[in-house]
């Protein structure tokens, strides 16, 4: 028997066919296009479900259920988008639209938390109970993982650690609240700090890397002048790895995770980046003694299809 996961985003429509070991044996995606409305973007999820399944050369019955991860704040058990900024999508029962279409169980979850269980069931986090995933994207996205099960609390908001303050009055974040996580500690955070930076010190190595053109600043633009000997760029990283380690050791003294993945763009500078974490956050952890263990996201953008066909 096979699933399908959808990885429902602001942007893309991804999905694939999962088999019983965690692997995509087929794989597809189609832009979302949310300004076309509801209607439109579910019959496109469900075009995506039955060409894949008609192109694996399968038949629904073959299907054993179809998960969706999706933005906002979700109700799995009614199977209900309560809100999705993202695309447009209010108290939308979803998953009874695709069941009733292709007559296969659907369930849904928070696209966070289904990436969560895609990197506990089969990547990073892969034979732990407890874990904590962390996005370090455009925003922060988290997923809480206890007993091998998604913990999303009764209100289904639970694992929104971007959103806990780590400073008051702090930079105004897309939430609307001052010194969110999320604020200091994005890659959207990253970069605004780094342009910052290199408008206030020309000779920065940072100017040269874009040409002078700061629109063309990302994630890596510091971490690479940083590696450079650049003193603007150092102190850029510098600044934000503290923001960072604040937050996940507020994360380790409260949960307790046996494991902290850590995915996004920002965890491309790998073994860099752990090893950075481990050696500034023992003197935030409680008592000095950490156990919790921080690791590279292994699924990528895959996180979340097979995280949703595991739900």
């Amino acid at each position: 028997m096979y699933k399908i996961g959808v990885d429902l985003g602001g942007t893309n429509i991804a999905a694939g066919i999962v088999d019983e070991q965690g692997n995509i044996v087929l794989k597809k995606s189609v832009p979302t296009l949310s300004n076309r409305g509801v209607d439109m973007v579910v019959a496109d999820m469900i075009t995506l479900c039955k060409s894949l399944i008609a192109e694996k050369s399968l038949a629904a019955s073959d299907i054993k259920s179809i998960g969706i991860g999706c933005p906002g704040v979700v109700d799995p058990p009614n199977g209900t988008i309560i809100y999705a900024t993202n695309i447009g999508f209010k108290n939308i029962n979803i998953a009874k639209m695709i069941s009733s279409e292709l007559n296969v169980p659907v369930h849904i979850e928070n696209d966070a938390n289904a990436a969560a269980l895609g990197e506990s069931a089969f990547g990073a986090a892969k034979g732990s109970e407890h874990s904590v995933t962390i996005t370090l994207g455009t925003g922060i996205g988290g997923g809480l993982i206890i007993g091998g099960a998604i913990y999303s609390g009764p209100f289904f908001g639970a694992g929104e650690f971007g959103h806990h303050i780590i400073r008051m009055d702090g930079e105004v974040c897309g939430c609307g609240n001052k010194g969110c996580w999320e604020a200091y500690a994005s890659a959207t955070a990253l970069i605004r700090e780094t342009v910052k930076g290199a408008k206030n010190n020309p000779e920065s190595l940072i100017n040269r890397y874009v040409n002078s053109n700061l629109e063309l600043v990302n994630a890596k633009t510091a971490f690479d002048a940083a590696l450079e000997g650049d003193a603007t760029a150092k102190e850029v990283v510098d600044n934000y790895m503290e923001h960072l380690c604040v937050g996940l050791a507020n994360i380790v003294n409260l949960l307790q995770p046996e494991i902290i993945v850590i995915g996004g763009g920002i965890s491309g500078q790998g073994n860099t980046l752990i090893s950075s974490i481990e050696n500034r956050i023992k003197k935030l952890v409680l008592g000095g003694n950490l156990k919790t263990r921080f690791v590279i996201a292994k699924l990528g953008n895959d996180a979340g299809i097979i995280g949703a066909a595991m739900l």
